[in-house]
């Protein structure tokens, strides 16, 4: 038997750091949504634990204990083995979770190949902060605390949303260290959200009061401004932002036509970049 999973990509909607706990890890107040990209993973019975990595962007993507697939698969504290296989279709260090994700599709994953319980969310967060966010995924979630808060966000419109990285790595705790502000006045949570959203145009209206206070930041070490320039020039784009601590920045739309739209148009002007579009439903 073998078990197949899905490791979609994280993206902060919202990124709000509202204060910073006497051990040096912040609070954050996020909106965290799952567009259908990312990374595919397949687990089969074995001897031992082994990964292996294949995929476009599988350059450069560790098979040893420094991957979160093997730290997550040791954190279950099983002493039988697997094959891991991830096919990585999603940046590093790109602010959309892609290493926590494939650790979290790696924990369900082997839950269900070894028949065993899933940890718990501050056991899980020992991973890193987004871990267990990306055991709720595909669910919309609010994330509070260093990451280990959770509770389902109230309903979202059918969103399609546009994902492009200039493929410049951001280092999270530089970024972290760099912020002029951590929590206070300056640095509020988020507003109420409504108990819903009508459509794309209130849900834009709400995230346009909220901020991700990372952005100031994470400029200083990719061209941030100008990946969220090139997305709000175009047609249909409702939002744009960026995700976690960069460098990947989105853009909302109502349907897969304009995305798509965006999307080429950006490619002819920047074929470097990684640029993909998916749904969050």
């Amino acid at each position: 038997m073998s078990v197949e999973a899905f490791a979609p990509a994280k993206v902060n909607l919202t990124l709000h750091v509202t204060g910073r706990r006497a051990d040096g890890y912040h609070l954050l107040d996020s909106l965290v949504v799952f567009p259908d990209v990312g990374d595919r993973l397949s687990f089969a019975p074995s001897e031992d634990l082994s990964l292996e990595v294949c995929g476009p962007l599988a350059e450069g993507v560790p098979t040893d204990g420094r991957n979160l697939c093997i730290r997550a698969a040791q954190l279950l504290g099983s002493t039988k083995g697997a094959r891991i296989t991830l096919e990585k279709h999603l940046p590093h260090g790109a602010g959309i979770g892609g290493g926590s994700a494939d650790a979290a599709a790696t924990l369900r994953g082997l839950s269900a190949l070894w028949g065993l319980p899933l940890p718990t969310a501050d056991k899980a967060a020992s991973l890193g902060a987004d871990v267990p966010v990306c055991l709720a995924a595909p669910k919309a979630m609010l994330m509070r605390g260093i990451g280990e808060v959770l509770r389902p966000a109230p309903a979202l419109p059918a969103v399609t949303m546009l994902l492009v990285n200039p493929r410049i790595e951001t280092p999270t705790g530089a970024i972290f260290s760099a912020l002029a502000s951590r929590g206070g006045i300056e640095n509020p949570p988020m507003p109420k959200m409504p108990a819903g959203f009508a459509d794309l145009a209130e849900l834009a209206s709400w995230l346009r009061l909220t901020r991700n206070d990372l952005e100031g930041a994470a400029s200083d070490f990719a061209p941030i401004r100008g990946v969220k320039s090139a997305i709000e020039a175009q047609p249909g784009c409702a939002l744009a932002r960026m995700s976690g601590s960069g460098s990947t920045c989105f853009g909302i739309f109502a349907s897969v036509g304009p995305a798509e739209a965006a999307a080429a148009a950006i490619r002819r002007h920047h074929p470097e970049w990684w640029i993909a579009v998916g749904e969050v439903s």
